[in-house]
């Protein structure tokens, strides 16, 4: 497993394959990674769909409202619904949309992002000070990359626990 240097700042995403360790960057985006370590330490993020994953683009999970729904009206939702937490304003930077990044999903409103979040498959650097960056995968990209594609995905995978690291 990668060394993890700050267990408090670095979640696990349990995915059918195997384990993504992601390294969150609180110095970058201080308000999306409490937001995702509050909702993984709730449990929020057990069982959500992968509900748009696009080849050669990225994978979107997240939606703790509708993405852990088995029925396909509910995943046909997901991606519009959020937490009952609020949202949280945008914390653009200037590091790169790179293959393995975490950003903030949102609507149009850049300050509209609330649970969703996006991992990319490879670089999209358009995305570039449009959307919040605030973690990396250290470890299981190759998992990642075994995710179910489609807008949404027939069978979609789920993320089967997310778990900040101090806590495991």
């Amino acid at each position: 497993m990668a060394e993890i240097k700050d267990p408090e700042n670095t979640v696990i995403i349990e995915l059918k394959d195997g384990n993504v360790v992601v390294e969150l960057l609180p110095d970058v985006a201080p308000k999306h990674v409490e937001r995702m370590k509050e909702l993984a330490r709730a449990g929020a993020y057990d069982n959500v769909a992968f509900h748009r994953v696009i080849d050669g683009f990225m994978a979107q999970t997240g939606d703790v409202a509708n993405g852990n729904m088995e029925k396909d009206f509910n995943i046909r939702m997901a991606g519009t619904g959020g937490s009952d937490l609020g949202n949280v304003p945008a914390e653009f930077s200037k590091l790169p949309f790179d293959r393995g990044v975490l950003g903030a999903a949102r609507s149009q409103d850049p300050n509209s992002a609330n649970s969703q979040f996006f991992i990319m498959f490879q670089d999209g650097h358009f995305l570039n000070g449009q959307y919040t960056v605030y973690g990396r995968v250290i470890e299981g990209m190759e998992y990642v990359d075994n995710i179910t594609r489609g807008e949404p995905p027939a069978n979609p995978d789920r993320m089967i626990s997310v778990k900040v690291a101090a806590d495991v």
